[in-house]
Order: C-alpha cells, then sequence, then structure tokens
C-alpha cells in the first residue's frame, strides 16, 4: 500500500509533468484546434491506452530488458521517430477544412484514437521514464513493488487524461477561430509538421 502523502507528491509530479510541452500534448491541442473537443479527447484516449502498454512493460521487467539492450532500444527509438516523421507529413500535406462542412470527420475518431495509442507505445522513452520515475514512490516494505507500481501507473494515466482534457477544453476557443479560416488552418499544420519533426530528431538522436 503506498503512504497517502507519497500519492500526493505522485499526483502533483505528474500533474506537472503532463503539461510539459512534447508529442502528447502538440497532438492533443492540434487535433483539438482542427477538429474539435471530440478529435481531442480521441487523441486523449489513445494517448492514455499507449500508457497501459509501458505501465505493464515496466512492472513485468520487459522495458528493464530493453534498456539493457541497445539493439532493442535504438529499433523502438527509430519506429517511434519514423511515426511522427510520418505524422509531419500527414500535417504537411493536409488541405484546410470549411468550417461547418463536415470536413472535420475525414478522420474518423477510431483513426485519431489509434495514432494515439501508437505515438505512446512506440516510445521507447516513455517505458524508460515509468522505468526512473515510477519505483522512486514505491516501499518494499509496504506491499508487493508490482502491484504499488500498477496503482501508480494507473494514477499517471488518470492525470494525464484530466491534464489533456484541460488542454481539450481550452482549445476550443483557439480551434473556431483557425477553423473559420482556410490559410490559418494551412499554417498551423504547417507548423505542427515541423515540431513532429523536431521531436522526431530529438528521439531518433538521443
Amino acid at each position: 500500500m503506498i503512504i497517502p502523502d507519497a500519492i500526493v507528491t505522485f499526483v502533483t509530479a505528474s500533474a506537472l509533468l503532463a503539461f510539459i510541452p512534447g508529442p502528447d500534448l502538440v497532438f492533443v491541442l492540434t487535433e483539438s484546434m482542427l477538429r474539435g473537443k471530440r478529435a481531442g479527447l480521441a487523441a486523449t484516449m489513445g494517448l492514455c491506452s499507449g500508457l497501459l502498454f509501458h505501465t505493464a512493460a515496466v512492472t513485468f521487467g520487459v522495458a528493464a530488458l530493453v534498456q539493457a539492450s541497445p539493439i532493442a532500444f535504438a529499433a523502438l527509438r527509430y519506429i517511434g521517430a519514423t511515426y511522427l516523421l510520418y505524422l509531419a507529413w500527414k500535417s504537411f500535406s493536409a488541405s484546410a477544412m470549411a468550417a461547418g462542412d463536415g470536413s472535420a470527420r475525414a478522420i474518423s475518431l477510431p483513426a485519431i484514437y489509434r495514432r494515439g495509442v501508437i505515438m505512446n507505445g512506440a516510445n521507447p522513452k516513455v517505458a524508460i521514464f515509468f522505468l526512473a520515475f515510477l519505483p522512486q514512490f514505491t516501499q518494499a516494505e509496504r506491499g508487493g513493488v508490482a502491484s504499488q507500481m500498477m496503482v501508480l501507473g494507473a494514477t499517471f494515466i488518470v492525470c494525464s487524461f484530466v491534464c489533456f482534457a484541460i488542454v481539450t477544453l481550452a482549445a476550443q476557443p483557439i480551434g473556431r477561430w483557425i477553423r473559420g479560416a482556410p490559410d490559418r488552418q494551412v499554417w498551423l499544420n504547417r507548423l505542427a509538421a515541423i515540431i513532429f519533426v523536431g521531436l522526431a530528431a530529438k528521439l531518433a538522436i538521443g
């Protein structure tokens, strides 16, 4: 069992980390502004589902094995970078959507959800982060460490969901302004593409 003080500290740290700019936040923000609240929530749910994979990986020691194998770690890192480049191309080549014409649904919510799952699931740095972050809040003398890490992982996922949902709601006024002018949408897509390329480079280089 985890002591209450540790949970409070963990929740605070998790919330702060969720708001740090990165691939996840960019993805949620972009989908929210371009396609609306439902798309932002679909992206959020996909990203949080990807965190389930990393929680299980760390809990059962898979992340430790990946960290111990430079080849496996590099392979996963390049897979994640390739997917970010794919998202960059999709953003750069995307056309503007006319306000109110229903084209915001051109990319289905399940497709956005799958993107979120892949983005987190293919990023080995998330697993390594969990491997370094979660054990700090466990205490062997208070029960099974594995069960504590599962609780911490679930708590982190809930915190991430809440924080990303806040970002989704906050992005709506900006999103309505952007969707009202095609040229704004195009430039936002290109900006997102540049950000995704930068994040891919950072992930690939390490």
